[in-house]
């Protein structure tokens, strides 16, 4: 079909600009803000050539076209529509205001993790190739070599603390290079390194009468995420009273002053305990629930995805790294993912439905390298069946993970890749945890079947287009 007609087709079943709010594509999806879905015919859009699914999440209706496509899509919608371009904060508010108070929480989290993520990974992958090879003898763990890789591997982690407070800054109206200064009070060389305090506390000060440890924050997320938010609010209320010609100097004076005070007496040791308390309770599940915690995480975890609070638990697993020196919760939300893989697989081979057949293998590869969006909304959720049996698969191999204590050391690689932070001694029980995984997955969708709801002939729907209304569309990279 041409790219026009496509997006003359979605306009439609989409109920014209004027049910538009806002909207914006990244790579493959476009992400649209709609004043109401009741006008919005899902069936028919999910009818249209090319459209490989949809789903909703974050407050966006999101249309999955691929890459490429997704742009010259957008770029006749605009035309189609008589539309004008929006900024990307327009749509960013426009869907928060659709979001209820839990899934804003995990969405700013979400907003503040994700730009971050690419530096994560890339120290995680780096330090965990780096355990591998010194347990396996490959190379001297006190040759030159190791020790400057050793530096790149860890410095993201030692460092994460600024990493979070430039992000967070952003979300939370802040001024970024303050929150930058904030980070780097927060991991100051004259604090005690955060991973030396299973020694105790080394030093304590006195600050108005109130003894405070000297203890830094490296690694930390809970404590950072706190202060630059607490900064946010400080810096705009100095603002608003603090003349124009003196805002340069008093503004940020006053508020890394305040700021970084309140940090090191209150924000900071709340937040280190507010972490601390967590990755306890976490830990005690583990290590109390037994399988029985990983055949519930596992099984329910592809159902946080489609919330899109998943983003959410990077937070959660870089403390739990912190204070508990492991991730054990990655290799479950691993076996999740190539469980819908294998369900995707065998949707391949049972439906006679061609498109879901085109989607199904990339979809099902993409799970096996830790993304599973094309998966789940472009053909298991659809089906249902396939995404049951997927959370049951999930629930198998988290279950064994956990029950073989498999744990990873860093966050953000799942699948395939997730091979190389696994701890070494894990790494044979976590490649049988996704084979039954995926297996289970694949049996279990495979014996059910399914039974395709019948979607309505998209010719039915199709009616002469009128004028619509300018509405708002953004390009959101």
């Amino acid at each position: 079909m041409e790219v026009r007609q496509i997006a003359k087709e979605l306009l439609h079943y989409l109920g014209g600009a004027s049910n538009l709010e806002s909207a914006a594509h990244c790579a493959t999806r476009l992400r649209l803000v709609v004043k109401d879905m009741d006008k919005v015919d899902v069936k028919a859009i999910e009818a249209v050539e090319d459209v490989k699914g949809t789903f909703s999440a974050d407050g966006q209706f999101q249309i999955i076209l691929g890459s490429g496509l997704v742009n010259k899509v957008y770029s006749h919608m605009l035309k189609e529509g008589q539309m004008e371009a929006a900024t990307t904060g327009d749509v960013k508010r426009a869907a928060m205001q659709k979001l209820n108070p839990v899934q804003r929480l995990a969405r700013t989290l979400s907003n503040v993790f994700v730009p971050i993520i690419p530096a994560i990974v890339a120290s995680g992958l780096l330090m965990g190739l780096l355990s591998m090879c010194k347990t396996f003898h490959w190379v001297e763990g006190n040759s030159g070599v190791f020790t400057i890789l050793d530096m790149f591997s860890n410095a993201a982690f030692i460092f994460l603390p600024v990493l979070i407070a430039f992000s967070a800054a952003k979300e939370f109206d802040a001024n970024p290079y303050l929150a930058v200064a904030l980070g780097g009070i927060m991991i100051h060389p004259a604090l005690q390194n955060a991973w030396t305090l299973g020694d105790g506390i080394e030093k304590s000060i006195d600050i108005f009468g109130l003894s405070v440890g000297m203890v830094g924050y490296q690694g930390t997320v809970l404590p950072v995420l706190l202060a630059v938010w607490i900064m946010g609010m400080i810096e705009r209320n100095i603002r608003k009273v603090v003349p124009d010609f003196l805002d340069i100097i008093v503004t940020p004076f006053i508020t890394i002053l305040v700021a970084g005070f309140i940090t090191l007496v209150a924000i900071g040791p709340f937040g280190r305990l507010l972490g601390s308390g967590i990755s306890s309770a976490l830990s005690l599940i583990y290590d109390h629930g037994g399988a029985a915690a990983g055949l519930i995480f596992g099984g329910i975890y592809s159902t946080i995805v489609i919330t899109g609070v998943h983003h959410s638990f990077y937070a959660i697993e870089a403390e739990l790294i912190k204070n508990a020196g492991v991730n054990f919760l990655l290799p479950i939300w691993s076996m999740a993912n190539v469980a819908q893989g294998g369900a995707a697989v065998a949707v391949y081979f049972k439906t006679k439905d061609e498109k879901i057949k085109s989607i199904a293998i990339p979809a099902a590869t993409s799970c096996l390298l830790g993304i599973t969006e094309a998966a789940i909304f472009g053909v298991n959720l659809r089906l249902v069946r396939p995404f049951i049996a997927a959370a049951i698969g999930g629930a198998i191999g988290g279950a064994y993970v956990v029950f073989m204590k498999v744990g990873m050391t860093a966050v953000g690689l799942t699948g395939i890749p997730g091979i190389s932070i696994i701890q070494p001694t894990g790494v044979i029980n976590y490649i049988i945890g996704m084979i039954l995984a995926f297996g289970g997955a694949f049996a279990i969708t495979y014996l059910l079947g399914f039974k395709k709801s019948d979607s309505s002939n998209k010719n039915d729907h199709m009616e002469a287009i009128s004028d619509q209304p300018k509405g708002k569309f953004n390009l959101w990279k």
